[in-house]
């Protein structure tokens, strides 16, 4: 016990240390950027027929021998020839977007200025598609990040929003703005719906005769809180302006979706992409590996993405957070196994 208390002891020391000095070089980071511009970002433009022909040429190679191979990148090269002689009409050109959503949207960010980059030259016989995950959050984050989307269909340039895995609520806000939405069989769809929820310890302080005291102007700026006592009429207005926000988020879909019996959709649940196909939230069962890779073989297919940069500051912190922690995953790993 007393080698492992000794061990223990080092492992802080030296995470301490390790620490200090991170904390030191963020510091001077810190006074070196002040003043200075905060760093933008970088659209990154992938070309995808390039991946599914890797994939293509790797898998010929591993299952075919050399003279097998040799007549295939032979037939490849001729068809290839004849049809840049033949002057074959230019393929269509499919722009592939991602959006990973948490509960703040903040994914938000970088598909806005994705989209902004590809409108300066995307036309109505172009394509968006947008692999889609999402459970939803915030109403009014949500609601910027479908606005972004409805910027594309007032374009006049068609989209398609696939899901793989799940867009509810806020995420299902996005998705029924495409003019096609593809899910795979078992994504969870739907939750068109608005909840709020909150703890209330107005008692625990009245145990304890501790006093709280809310101050508004304006008969509703606080309907309900945690501290204070909550009335019926606050919860009467809170549960109507639930109502509205629902009301408007049942207009907003049945807009991009008439074909939805909306008020059977709307009732907050989930449904996976089979019976959500049946019930009209999407139109095909299809995973987005599928899709993509169906369209690569008559489109150019441009992959999108906006990396922020980091600034040095932000990368220390980064990096430190990433020491604490793995630091701490070590010890505590080290510690069971020296029991």
């Amino acid at each position: 016990m007393e080698f492992l208390a000794e061990y223990a002891s080092f492992l802080a020391k030296t995470a301490t240390l390790v620490i200090a000095i991170l904390v030191v070089l963020s510091a001077i980071a810190g006074l070196r950027g002040k003043g200075r511009r905060k760093p933008g970002g970088q659209l990154q433009v992938t070309r995808l027929n390039e991946f599914y022909k890797e994939l293509r040429e790797r898998l010929e190679s591993g299952l075919l021998d050399k003279a097998q191979l040799k007549a295939l990148r032979k037939q490849q090269a001729k068809a290839e020839k004849q049809q840049k002689k033949g002057k074959a009409e230019e393929k269509g050109r499919v722009f592939v977007l991602d959006f990973d959503g948490d509960i703040k949207a903040s994914a938000t960010e970088s598909l806005r200025n994705e989209i902004t980059a590809l409108l300066t030259l995307a036309t109505p016989q172009d394509e968006v598609v947008l692999r889609l995950e999402s459970g939803g959050g915030l109403v009014h984050s949500y609601g910027l990040a479908a606005s972004q989307l409805a910027r594309i269909r007032q374009a006049g340039i068609p989209l398609t929003v696939c899901i793989d895995k799940v867009a509810a609520s806020g995420g299902y806000m996005m998705a029924c703005i495409g003019e096609k939405i593809v899910s795979a069989p078992f994504a969870v769809l739907g939750s068109i719906g608005v909840v709020a929820q909150l703890p209330n310890v107005n008692r625990l302080l009245k145990k304890h005769d501790i006093d709280f005291e809310v101050l508004t102007a304006g008969e509703y700026k606080r309907t309900l809180t945690v501290f204070g006592e909550n009335t019926e009429k606050g919860r009467e207005k809170f549960q109507e302006d639930l109502d509205i926000t629902h009301q408007l988020f049942k207009d907003f879909v049945s807009r991009y979706r008439p074909q939805l019996h909306i008020d059977e959709v709307s009732t907050g649940e989930v449904w996976l992409g089979v019976a959500a196909l049946n019930r009209k939230l999407v139109d095909e069962l299809q995973t987005s590996d599928e899709y993509l890779s169906d369209r690569a073989r008559n489109a150019n297919l441009f992959h999108l993405h906006y990396a922020e940069r980091k600034s040095l500051q932000e990368r220390i912190g980064m990096a430190a957070s990433g020491t604490v922690e793995n630091t701490v995953v070590g010890l505590w790993s080290k510690l069971g196994r020296l029991r």
